[in-house]
């Protein structure tokens, strides 16, 4: 690819508020000046109702051909439940581009109050995304019968712990030196005594990283009381989705909160979408604050090589926040809050 071929980027607004908020951040990137290619797919629980899946049976084979993927949002729990469409749609994608690091930032933005007394922290979520507990392993047997039960099997290989706590330990490396690898080994004596086990093992292979160990209990506590004690965060698939959902309400809400789905390797794409969801009951009233899917297009653009429109569109996002625009949920809508973000871009 040279320097100016476009990179091709495969758009699923999907559900609910994805769509409002994938225009914008559209809009945004197309204003600073990153070469990009879009087409978009309209896989969702409207697809899905219509066709009988959330997209279709050549959908991943189809998403191979792009530099990237960005998800808008997906589920309608009125429509369609949500255990259909999340592993009819997302979880599939994850799993067949081995996009195994899930990456969310946390810190505030200028201008946007958290809720707690501290506003000097900048934490970075490393989640496990391709096993663990969302492996899918397990089922159901006597079902309708008191005799009924259910089980559920976290699964967790070699490979995929000792590669996310790489990765975990390599953007360390890249920030301020310090890991924190989050288990519950005190309880489950089989998976995360052996995550703490591989954390130990790989812990010698990077001196200038100093880790620290933490039950998921004592974390959340930690990212409340103390979080600008805390600099990048590892942890498995189930404990960095309730991590980072606590991250979200610290650094103002899940209206700030972006992510990305990599595959460190890039053999496949990797995908882009902000964590909010669909957020069916506020859909179609422009309500919808877009910085999630603007932050996110920015780590999109940073993952592409384009780092300098990338780091524009922050730029932009920050100013607008600083001004106070769309740092309070429902005050300024949508259209306002891209139109403060371009307005900030051009100047």
């Amino acid at each position: 690819m040279t320097p100016d071929t476009p990179h091709r980027i495969a758009l699923i607004p999907g559900d609910g508020i994805g769509t409002p908020v994938t225009e914008a951040a559209l809009q945004v990137v197309a204003a600073s000046g990153a070469t990009v290619e879009t087409v978009t797919f309209p896989w969702s629980c409207d697809h899905y109702l219509t066709t009988g899946a959330m997209m279709p049976e050549d959908g991943i084979a189809t998403l191979r051909g792009f530099d990237a993927i960005f998800l808008g949002a997906v589920g309608w729990p009125a429509r369609v439940p949500d255990s259909v469409s999340l592993h009819g749609l997302l979880l599939p994608i994850r799993k067949a581009f081995v996009q195994y690091a899930n990456i969310r930032p946390h810190r505030l933005l200028p201008g946007v109050e958290g809720p707690l007394k501290t506003r000097d922290f900048d934490i970075l979520c490393i989640r496990e995304n391709t096993e663990g507990e969302y492996s899918g392993a397990g089922g159901r047997v006597h079902v309708g019968t008191p005799d009924e039960v259910a089980v559920e099997t976290s699964v967790f290989t070699r490979t995929g712990v000792e590669r996310i706590l790489r990765f975990g330990f390599e953007q360390a490396q890249a920030r301020r030196g310090q890991l924190a690898s989050v288990t519950k080994s005190n309880a489950q004596r089989h998976s995360m005594v052996f995550w703490d086990e591989v954390t130990e093992e790989l812990a010698a292979q990077y001196p200038d990283v100093q880790v620290t160990r933490y039950h998921i209990d004592a974390m959340c506590a930690r990212m409340v009381m103390a979080p600008e004690t805390l600099d990048v965060v590892v942890a498995s698939n189930l404990f960095g989705d309730i991590l980072t959902d606590l991250g979200a309400a610290i650094q103002g809400g899940l209206g700030f909160a972006a992510s990305a789905n990599i595959d460190p390797t890039r053999q496949g794409p990797s995908m882009f979408e902000p964590v909010h969801g669909s957020a069916p009951d506020i859909a179609d009233q422009g309500i919808a604050n877009p910085m999630a899917a603007i932050w996110s297009a920015a780590m999109m653009l940073d993952h592409l090589g384009q780092t300098e429109a990338g780091a524009r569109i922050m730029a932009a996002l920050e100013a607008t926040t600083a001004q106070g625009i769309g740092t309070r949920q429902g005050r300024d809508g949508t259209e306002a809050i891209t139109q403060a973000v371009l307005t900030n871009l051009q100047g």
